[in-house]
């Protein structure tokens, strides 16, 4: 539906074509091999890094001859005939023409999401109610959940002595739903402290809408509690005016409402002490500074989007990257199967080692190779010594 972050600086970057190739390449008969690099020492590499590290105004001269030189013609168009470069021409109305139907095939996508949306809604206000234990669900829903598919079924279903008989009547909907629900979403998870889930206990709802222009809005709704006065906070995902290639949407940026937070509740802080000494009359005073830690509620903080002279650009568009993901990450996965994340089950949906077997291999020849060394440089270090301290012990290697 939309593309990941663009940097703004690389618009200019084309794909490889004979505009941006040497003039005379090689002809395909004669094999020709990509150019090999010849092996680089570690310490020329380091040097190097040096070099560069001293010297930030060749960095930067350096960028802007590159950036020169990107995109730019290698004559090879102007070279062909004129017949062929009319037809060149030709290719490329055609492709604006492709280029116009992708924008409007991307355009009733998202007319046809809202379209959905709208059905999605109503669903998601009785999920609401139920959570919030403003209603029950009704004989048939309860019905339809407990039915379970053949590829469902548990392998390891829980004991019968060790279910919860208790009736429960006195909890209110169902505790903790959207925090449990979260903790479960992988990207969400590493964003919740300790401290964070006292707060996010009050949450109450979790929902979001599209806007007028390209983008949508995430909304947080909460119960009374004792850390903000909020009653909802929400962020806002912008996308670019223009479509990107393809047709898709680009993201811009996004805008976090601010959080009033109740008198040192504050999550996203915390207070430092730190003791100082008069150098005259030797008294002591303790000194508290605030500083930004760690929490979910920084999500409503979003990053701004790099400007042309940000020497940190290449951080501030991971930020950016990763705030993106987290939205659609809600967006996507966690609003539309609130209950799989709350139950566990959409975990197994989740690529949680994404990562090629035949790029690993056994540590076992490496570990006992390090564990020599140690022994090797334990020996070294006793015998060198003044034989006052202790001989250490080599580390015990434990078999599994």
């Amino acid at each position: 539906m939309s593309e990941p972050i663009r940097n703004k600086k690389m618009d200019s970057i084309t794909a490889p074509t004979p505009q941006n190739t040497p003039a005379n390449a090689a002809p395909i008969s004669s094999r020709a091999q990509q150019p090999g690099v010849a092996s680089i020492k570690e310490e020329d590499i380091s040097a190097a890094a040096g070099l560069f590290a001293a010297n930030p105004a060749l960095v930067h001269m350096m960028q802007a001859k590159l950036g020169s030189l990107v995109g730019r013609s290698s004559g090879y168009i102007e070279s062909l005939p004129v017949s062929v470069r009319r037809r060149v021409a030709g290719l490329k109305g055609i492709q604006k023409d492709h280029a116009k139907l992708e924008a409007e095939f991307q355009e009733e996508v998202l007319q046809l999401e809202k379209k959905y949306f709208a059905k999605f809604t109503p669903l998601y206000q009785s999920r609401a109610k139920i959570v919030n234990g403003e209603s029950e669900p009704s004989e048939e829903q309860v019905k339809v959940g407990e039915t379970k598919d053949d590829e469902d079924e548990d392998e390891n279903p829980v004991p019968e002595d060790e279910i919860n008989k208790d009736e429960g009547k006195d909890v209110k909907g169902i505790p903790e739903f959207w925090l449990s629900a979260m903790k479960n979403q992988i990207s969400l998870a590493e964003m919740i402290t300790d401290r964070d889930e006292a707060a996010l206990k009050s949450l109450s709802d979790v929902r979001m809408e599209y806007l007028d222009r390209p983008g949508f809005r995430l909304i947080f709704e909460f119960e009374e509690n004792e850390f903000f006065t909020n009653k909802t906070i929400t962020k806002t995902y912008f996308y670019q005016e223009e479509n990107g290639y393809g047709g898709d949407f680009i993201y811009d940026h996004a805008e976090g409402d601010k959080i009033d937070w109740k008198a040192g509740k504050d999550l996203t802080v915390r207070i430092e002490s730190k003791k100082q000494r008069n150098k005259n009359t030797k008294q002591t005073r303790v000194v508290k500074k605030t500083v930004p830690t760690e929490s979910f509620f920084n999500f409503f903080d979003p990053p701004k989007p790099p400007q042309e002279d940000d020497d940190g650009s290449s951080d501030i568009e991971e930020r950016l990257e990763l705030d993106y993901q987290l939205g659609e990450d809600i967006k996507e996965k966690l609003i539309p199967r609130a209950i799989d994340w709350f139950t566990g089950e959409a975990l197994q949906y989740e690529n949680i080692e994404d990562f090629d077997e035949g790029e690993f291999e056994d540590e076992d020849d490496d570990d006992e190779d390090e564990l020599s060394d140690e022994r090797d440089e334990d020996e070294d270090s006793d015998e060198e010594g003044d034989g006052t301290k202790p001989k250490q012990e080599a580390a015990e290697c434990k078999q599994s």
